[in-house]
């Protein structure tokens, strides 16, 4: 995990960013009209102009112009050009973003906070801004601000959050079809650094990527528990765990540590930002692992012939089945056009990690969030956990309020349990697939709590009343989410173990 210290300026705008699709067109530029009012304002005094001399010059009455300086109302394209002409600038200088200087950024800063939700619900009497506030006074307002946003926004990455973030995240994913072109091109390039074309990705090869991008390889016995690998961004090294008995395959732990640079992310600003950093990293590593131009032709001979499976991508490019899984989400509707849905989820029925743009209707809070939702236990990817035969793929057919689906499905155990995951696709769809001659059949009505979240009413009237089962409460879903840029990293534990290998 590529670490960085904890941002110290994080914006309240940034919680509420809706992500764009690709196919969208780019909106017309706004006017920053707070900007755009300060560098007026600079501009006239530096030309020696009163609000009066400017009014006259433009014939626009002083009144007007000041609200425009103070950021209270945006001009229309007429005067902007005759102020720009007044002023003896261009158009493009006069609505630049950059402050003109260092008194008029702060001024900015603290006319946008102080048209905040934040300091509005503070109830606080406004500061009049204006050259006679002491830069002192301005320099103290304005670290005040940024001190409060930062504790808020600490406060606010609870498990909340996170599913809300969770949820905002999906939703762009389902609008990209899980596929993102920026990604790949950027996995291509670095094979081709390397000249790697075909087969399974190397340990060797990966070295050689690492090395390629200047980075050295490090496996140590005393990496930080809050974390799967380091990056020594000062020293260009790259710290592994020594444990082979990890539950991440060692590649793609190294991989997504290489990814955060060759994607060039930078410390994360919020939970969302966190969490979409996870996911072009996993991308990328997949994207090396499993080419998407090897990739595609091996699924498209797969389609013609019928026959996708979700364990031949695994067999043919070394990778888990988790791996596979995914990639095949990434490029199924973009190439095959087909639509699909993963979920990965833990043997007590817990949604851990899910995916969908074909309708399934997975279950979800009132955040959308669908991790930590219990699957429907009709479900195949709850129905899989009984099978006996844990080798071979299970296949089910399942009724939903939203049509039927086919889902293949495989166990696999981890140091956190049991898990299933599990593929699946309309009914219309599932004729590319092996499998689809199973005799599995199951039915589910859920969210309607008839399905399986009441007990049957036999059972119910024999034992409601008659039973008190202990709990396995865990103590973290207690816990406030651990604060910082990276949630649940040990920030002292991290520096401690990069100083004590700095002059190694």
């Amino acid at each position: 995990m590529h670490f960085f210290a904890y941002a110290q300026e994080m914006h309240s705008a940034s919680w509420n960013r809706q992500a764009s699709s690709p196919s969208s067109s780019p909106a017309a530029p706004e006017v920053d009209v707070i900007s755009m009012g300060r560098r007026v304002r600079h501009l006239r005094k530096a030309a020696g102009l009163t609000l009066d001399g400017l009014s006259a010059a433009v014939g626009t009455a002083p009144s007007q112009l000041s609200l425009i300086e103070n950021g209270k109302r945006e001009p229309k394209l007429g005067l902007l050009q005759q102020l720009a002409g007044a002023l003896g600038v261009s158009i493009d200088e006069l609505l630049g973003a950059e402050p003109p200087n260092r008194r008029a950024a702060l001024e900015i800063e603290l006319e946008r906070y102080q048209r905040s939700p934040i300091y509005e619900s503070l109830k606080l009497p406004k500061i009049r801004i204006s050259s006679r506030l002491p830069m002192d006074v301005l320099e103290s307002m304005v670290g005040l601000q940024h001190e409060l946003e930062r504790r808020l926004n600490e406060q606010i990455a609870t498990p909340e959050e996170a599913r809300r973030a969770n949820g905002e995240l999906r939703a762009m994913m389902r609008e990209r079809n899980n596929y993102f072109p920026e990604y790949e091109a950027e996995a291509q390039k670095v094979l081709a650094s390397v000249g790697h074309t075909s087969g399974p990705l190397s340990h060797h090869v990966i070295s050689d990527i690492a090395g390629h991008l200047g980075f050295s390889l490090h496996h140590v016995g005393d990496l930080p528990h809050s974390t799967r690998s380091v990056t020594d961004l000062k020293n260009r090294r790259i710290y592994l765990t020594q444990n082979v008995r990890s539950d991440h395959d060692p590649r793609s732990v190294l991989l997504q540590a290489l990814g955060h640079y060759v994607l060039g992310h930078q410390t994360p600003h919020n939970y969302g930002d966190f969490l979409m950093q996870r996911v072009a990293t996993n991308y990328f590593a997949a994207a090396l692992m499993l080419p998407e131009q090897a990739t595609v032709e091996f699924l498209q001979k797969a389609k013609q012939a019928k026959e996708i499976a979700v364990e031949d991508i695994r067999d043919a490019f070394a990778v888990s089945y988790e791996t596979a899984a995914h990639r095949f989400t990434n490029l199924a509707t973009q190439h095959l056009d087909i639509r699909t849905h993963f979920q990965k989820t833990h043997k007590s029925g817990i949604i851990y990690k899910a995916y969908e743009n074909d309708g399934v209707t997975f279950p979800q809070d009132h955040t959308g969030a669908i991790e930590g939702q219990f699957s429907c236990r009709n479900w195949t990817s709850r129905v899989v956990f009984d099978v006996a035969d844990k080798f071979s793929a299970y296949n089910q057919y399942t009724d939903t309020p939203a049509g039927t689906y086919w889902c293949t499905a495989r166990t696999e155990r981890s140091a956190n349990g049991e898990f299933s995951l599990s593929v699946g696709v309309p009914y219309a769809q599932v004729k590319w697939f092996r499998g689809r001659d199973t005799t599995e059949r199951s039915k589910s009505t859920c969210p309607d709590e008839s399905c399986c979240k009441r007990p049957p009413a036999a059972l119910a009237s024999e034992w409601a009343g008659n039973a008190w089962p202990s709990a396995r409460a865990h103590s973290h879903l207690l816990a406030a989410m651990p604060p910082g840029a990276f949630p649940g990293v040990d920030e002292t534990e991290v520096y401690s173990f990069l100083q004590a290998h700095s002059g190694s």
